[in-house]
């Protein structure tokens, strides 16, 4: 057994030559970066499709670092945010001797017993780990997700060198400080390492979707889940891209969004949990138009204020109330905030609330074009950079993430939802104590360690 876990242990070798392809890769884009900010000419849209096949080589965090970041304002320059924001974590997956070895790492020498078959071929491929289909003696179907070899050192690896390319684009960009976003992705990718945490998300997702039967979250398997593997159950359903290319009917494509609106907001708004990875890989569709919710690595817990303050903006942006809004960006933990930045920050705001303020059937396109989109952000950016900058906190990342990624879809879905009513039905009996009592409850009874 302590031999098979050698299979975790870079070599010296291989950790070098990531360092020296991270390395190199990320000291390229921090030159042209600086370059581009300095009044250098230079193709950076070439090195950023460099970047993105650089990346796409390189399983692990760091691919998954870049994905992250493509979907936080300012975090990035546009051209590096818009390429980076077409990685599919699709890496090729490694062959049957891996699969082997790490299977006798986690369950012993004798692991096969534990199945009456196990496919040898992966099913899915990410940037941590892949997926195999396969059948327990019971017959009963199951998903086993095993993690590549060397992740934990990778991970450590990539960190260091986001932190350094972070750090060389904080230099000369001061409109949003990048500290507490380095430290938030930093915490949630370390956490994605932990299957067994994985496991106690996906019990909590069970119990806080019970009573919504649109969506299908698969339970863990006891006695088969450690840190670097996962069995649940084999949820069957259609991925999202074959389902765009059926042009499924209006109706069809709106219960689909409705369903992933639920999925995704309701344990925000009633537990103060956000699913931290809207991939349209990270859910598939069932045939009575359902959804299979996948994927809970990247899981953020939200302290209940800081859900309050989300719920006081809207309040705020919607009656006028400019006060009441400065208020709620301290709830939402912005320390440095002044009420010039605040005014700053409305303008954003407004744009991001704006579809869950129109009372009436409309897609996204429609309410969130992406073009003004664009301009807003732009303008917010030079409002921030001329008032001296701001300090994004940390719970901002994940929500603003998943509101983009969740955005995307429904744009893609084309679905003509009136987003305001649902989103009134989700939030109309709030109360920040009750969702205290509420998350506590479901974490204690989900054994899930609260976020940091």
């Amino acid at each position: 057994m302590a031999r098979e876990r050698d299979i975790d242990r870079t070599g010296f070798v291989d950790n070098m030559q990531r360092m020296f392809r991270a390395s190199s890769m990320v000291g390229g884009v921090a030159a042209r970066m600086a370059g581009h900010k300095l009044g250098l000419r230079s193709n950076t849209t070439s090195h950023a499709e460099e970047l993105r096949a650089v990346l796409g080589n390189l399983k692990g965090p760091m691919m998954k670092a870049a994905q992250l970041l493509s979907t936080i304002p300012g975090a990035l320059p546009d051209d590096y945010a818009e390429e980076l924001a077409h990685l599919q974590a699709n890496a090729p997956p490694m062959g049957w001797n891996f699969v082997q070895r790490r299977m006798r790492a986690e369950l012993g020498a004798g692991w096969e017993s534990r199945f009456r078959s196990f496919s040898h071929e992966a099913v899915a491929a990410a940037s941590l780990g892949q997926v195999h289909r396969a059948a327990l003696a019971d017959g009963r179907e199951v998903a086993c997700k095993l993690q590549y070899p060397g992740m934990a050192g990778a991970m450590e690896q990539d960190l260091r060198q986001l932190k350094r390319g972070l750090g060389v684009f904080s230099l000369v960009g001061n409109a949003i400080r990048q500290d507490e976003v380095y430290a938030e992705l930093a915490e949630r990718m370390r956490e994605e390492l932990d299957y067994t945490r994985e496991a106690s998300h996906l019990r909590l997702y069970r119990l806080m979707l019970a009573d919504v039967p649109e969506v299908t979250v698969p339970a863990p398997v006891p006695g088969l889940v450690t840190e670097r593997l996962l069995t649940m159950d084999w949820v069957g359903g259609r991925s999202m891209k074959s389902v765009l290319e059926e042009q499924l009917p209006q109706e069809e494509r709106n219960a689909i969004a409705v369903a992933l609106f639920k999925a995704w907001y309701r344990p925000v708004y009633h537990y103060g949990v956000v699913h931290g990875d809207p991939h349209m890989g990270n859910f598939t569709v069932r045939q009575d138009g359902g959804l299979n919710l996948l994927d809970f690595g990247s899981v953020r817990i939200f302290s209940p204020r800081f859900v309050g303050g989300v719920l006081s903006l809207f309040d705020a942006l919607r009656d006028g109330d400019e006060e009441r809004a400065y208020e709620a960006y301290h709830d939402w933990g912005f320390r440095d905030i002044s009420r010039e930045r605040a005014a700053v920050l409305n303008e954003w705001a407004r744009f991001f609330y704006r579809p869950l303020m129109t009372d009436e059937i409309c897609n996204v396109e429609e309410s969130n074009n992406p073009q003004e989109a664009r301009r807003v952000l732009e303008h917010v950016y030079d409002g921030l950079k001329r008032t001296g900058g701001i300090t994004l906190p940390r719970e901002f990342v994940m929500l603003d993430r998943s509101a983009i990624g969740l955005g995307s879809a429904f744009l893609r879905l084309g679905a003509r939802v009136n987003w305001h009513r649902l989103f009134m039905e989700l939030t109309q009996d709030f109360n920040v104590d009750v969702l205290a009592a509420r998350q506590k409850d479901a974490l204690r009874k989900a054994q899930v360690q609260p976020t940091r």
